[in-house]
């Protein structure tokens, strides 16, 4: 992912990139960021992960609960909310409209 995309925009795509990820299935930070990772995201520091998983799960779009792991300590998961799908779905339709203004502009650009 280019790293020239100011960190306020990236944080707003990274809540709803996060929201679709985890309405697949609860998963726990590092996994978090490995799936975000497989879908071109492996810039995105883990600095930025946690602090927006905290402040998401804050505002009730997703709860966390304390699991033992195998592998090690245990894991924090997230779990996303039925506010959390209705604020997923928020975002995919926003995202759609951005996208066609955007790939308008772009078109014209172009022509220039």
């Amino acid at each position: 992912m280019v790293q020239t995309i100011s960190s306020q925009m990236l944080k707003g795509i990274l809540q709803g990139i996060m929201l679709m990820i985890l309405d697949k299935g609860p998963e726990y930070g590092y996994g978090l960021s490995k799936k975000m990772n497989h879908y071109g995201l492996e810039n995105v520091p883990k600095g930025t992960i946690y602090p927006l998983l905290t402040t998401i799960e804050k505002r009730g779009l997703l709860v966390s609960k304390i699991k033992k792991s195998d592998e090690g300590p245990d894991r924090k998961y997230y779990f996303i909310t039925a506010e959390g799908q209705i604020a997923k779905k928020e975002f995919i339709n926003e995202w759609g409209q951005l996208q066609t203004t955007v790939l308008k502009l772009i078109e014209e650009e172009s022509q220039i």
